[in-house]
């Protein structure tokens, strides 16, 4: 009997396996490290840098994920494969407090040892399917290409290694876009790029909880009575309402109906297009917020500087923007709740300047529950809305 490439049957469950869930621990590492740094010398340029750091690290996971789908995790190739890109997305995530420092080569050298040894690892693995072995190898070639500006931008300093370390994500979001045109092989098929929506729509909800748990973790380790305990207490509560809200404001229809919408269409590749975009800016705004918790939660006394009015209000308009392209994903229509919350958190933002930074939080707690109760009424004692037909 001839080898069977490692490719996923199509009649077969795709569930999540627990080596995947095993996997998703380094990201809780890797994103706790993101928002510590984004509040240690708060500037534009720190806010840059998280975004670049967050944008690579997301990006090992959603095509780890990818690969995931295509390909079946119970194998034994695939296992040593995303053990392999675990060991690398760990050293990866050593490296996040001094990328922009003194181990710049290290997170951009094994960046692009993750995606280049995984299309050198999967090319000869899938070498009886032409048609797969292309698919890898169009991935590849992009990813060469983004490796250029990726180990450049990891030997030079300064602004020189944020600006090719934009072009080279770039090029690599682009060619996922673009589903990876290549000259002479053209672009990955469209039959090439449908996904399961059991599986994908459950990985993508678990990554956002790992990013609630970012969250988590800083409500939990930040924590501290050594001001005034009421204070802290009331930064404590607010905290954890407003991680609260960000759950029940994902899940509410649109993250509950993303596997039928993703069954029930046409063209499933149109959702492996745009959700790793829409769940970046989610979890981006997410830990965002998981940054204004530990800026909060270490300074509940004097006014909130336009620097943490940026962080504190931000992190929840970041999420509410990722959220509606999200909702428009699913039902191809954006509620009035979503610029609604929008408007309210920038009307908000002068104000809160003049206050306490406690303050500031409750204020974008308040507006996420003016969001959550607006979702609440539009569905209440209405029957379960269904998703945008196919199209």
């Amino acid at each position: 009997m001839p080898h069977r490439p490692p490719v996923r049957d199509p009649d077969a469950p795709r569930r999540v396996t627990l080596l995947e869930l095993f996997f998703d621990l380094v990201y809780v590492v890797a994103l706790a490290l993101i928002s510590r740094n984004l509040v240690v010398g708060l500037d534009w340029a720190k806010a840059g840098e998280a975004l670049i750091l967050l944008a690579a690290v997301w990006w090992t996971w959603a095509i780890t994920t990818l690969v995931t789908d295509m390909y079946d995790p119970e194998r034994t190739e695939i296992k040593l494969l995303i053990c392999a890109v675990m060991f690398g997305a760990l050293l990866m995530t050593t490296a996040i407090p001094e990328a922009f420092g003194a181990r710049g080569i290290v997170f951009a050298g094994t960046y692009v040892a993750i995606h280049l040894g995984r299309g050198l690892f999967l090319m000869p693995a899938v070498r009886h399917e032409p048609q797969t072995q292309k698919r890898a190898a169009r991935i590849f070639i992009w990813f060469a290409v983004s490796a250029v500006p990726w180990i450049i931008g990891g030997l030079v300093e300064g602004p020189g290694r944020m600006i090719c370390w934009v072009i080279a994500l770039a090029i690599d979001y682009i060619g996922f876009r673009l589903a990876y045109p290549v000259p002479g092989l053209g672009v990955v098929p469209t039959a090439q790029r449908n996904v399961t929506a059991e599986h994908l729509s459950e990985r993508y909800q678990q990554f956002f909880i790992i990013a609630l748990g970012d969250c988590i973790l800083t409500v939990g380790t930040m924590f501290s009575l050594k001001h005034s305990e009421l204070k802290n207490i009331g930064s404590f509560a607010v905290a954890f309402a407003t991680t609260l809200l960000l759950w029940r404001i994902y899940v509410h229809k649109s993250g509950e109906l993303l596997p039928v919408a993703i069954a029930t269409s046409r063209s499933p590749s149109r959702f492996l297009n745009t959700a790793p975009y829409t769940h970046l800016l989610m979890v981006a705004g997410v830990v965002t917020t998981a940054a204004g918790f530990d800026l909060v939660l270490h300074e509940t006394t004097g006014r909130t500087s336009p620097a943490w009015v940026a962080v504190i209000l931000g992190g929840p308009a970041l999420f509410l923007v990722g959220r509606a392209a999200f909702e428009y994903e699913v039902f191809s229509r954006v509620s009035p709740s979503r610029p609604g919350g929008l408007l309210a958190l920038l009307t908000i933002a002068p104000g809160v300047m003049f206050l306490h930074p406690v303050y500031t939080s409750f204020g974008a707690m308040l507006v996420l529950a003016g969001v959550a109760v607006a979702d609440a009424r539009r569905s209440w004692g209405r029957p379960p809305e269904a998703p945008a037909p196919p199209h």
